[in-house]
This record gives C-alpha cells, structure tokens and sequence, in this order.
C-alpha cells in the first residue's frame, strides 16, 4: 500500500466527518421527538427521579418540559452543524452536548435500571439501562467534536478547514 498514510489520513477525516454530524443528526431528530406525547411520557420517570431535574415537573406540565428540552437540544445540534462556519459556536455546542450526555447519565443511577430478575447490577434494564447507556458513546463524541472545535476556534482559517482538510488554498498576498 504505497499512499497509505494519505488513506488513514481520508478515512480519519470521514470518520471525524461522521462523529461530528451524526451526533448532530442523533441529537436533533432526538430533540424534534420531544414535541410528541409519546417522548415527553416516555423520558417522564427517568426526569421524575432525577434529582437534576425532577424539580422541573413542579412548576411545568411533562409536554412543556420535554418542549423545552427538545428546543434546547435542536438548538445544541445546530451549534455543534456550524462548524464550517463557527468553530466557537460549534464548540460550545459540543460543550453543551458533553453537559447534556453527563446529565442523562445521571439517570442511570437515578431510575431504577438495574434489572432484578437477572440478580440487579450489573444487569441493565432495556429501560432505562440499556437506553442511556448509548449515552456513553455519544459523550465521547460530543468530547471528541469539542476538542477539535475549540482547538481551531482562534484560527483565522477556520472557514478554509474542517476537520484538517484544507478547502482553499491561500493565496499569497491576500488580504485577511
């Protein structure tokens, strides 16, 4: 494999690409559901024994809070799409994105998850155990994505390169 350092490099760009908007992707199709009365019920206990958020159900209805989060996470994956555009913008969706997956973790030793027939932990439950486990990987996206975002947030080129590539290149003497 003569260019094989050119092909890592392609498929780390793609993989970097696929981090990036599919946990956008994952986070905004999962903030459009909370509008619906099935999401808004089904995230209902696992936010009724938290002790982050439980207090939210004493001044707002399930429907109005699953609303409320689902704005607040259709508005993380749009920060976290900027990237192109925004790396700073982007990073602080990410950085956000890393609160919100911390935060539904917490769920995991809040909710009854453990599953009894199978002698409790570390036996999941298919709900909530296995559901927020995923959560995992997408925290370590959110970090991943966080950690270019920021790293290129100061650049000038910002525009000009994502995730390493460069579209354009430079000419000399042009204005910045």
């Amino acid at each position: 494999m003569e260019n094989s350092g050119q092909t890592k490099s392609q498929f780390e760009a793609m993989g970097d690409l696929l981090i990036r908007y599919g946990l956008v992707l994952v986070i905004g199709w999962i903030g459009a559901m909370k509008f619906t009365s099935y999401e808004a019920h089904g995230i209902q206990p696992m936010v009724a024994h938290s002790p982050v958020m439980g207090w939210m159900y004493q001044f707002l209805s399930v429907q109005t809070f699953s609303s409320l989060l689902g704005i607040v996470e259709i508005a993380i994956a749009s920060l976290i799409a900027l990237r192109p555009l925004s790396p700073r913008l982007s990073a602080i969706g990410s950085a956000s994105a890393v609160l919100m997956f911390l935060t539904t973790l917490s769920f995991l030793f809040s909710t009854p998850g453990w599953e009894p027939s199978l002698g409790g932990f570390p036996a999941l439950s298919a709900l909530p155990g296995q559901f927020l486990l995923k959560d995992v990987v997408l925290l370590g996206a959110a970090v991943s994505t966080f950690g270019e975002a920021a790293r290129n947030s100061n650049r000038r080129e910002s525009f000009g390169r994502v995730n390493g590539l460069r579209a354009l290149p430079r000419r000399s003497g042009a204005k910045e």
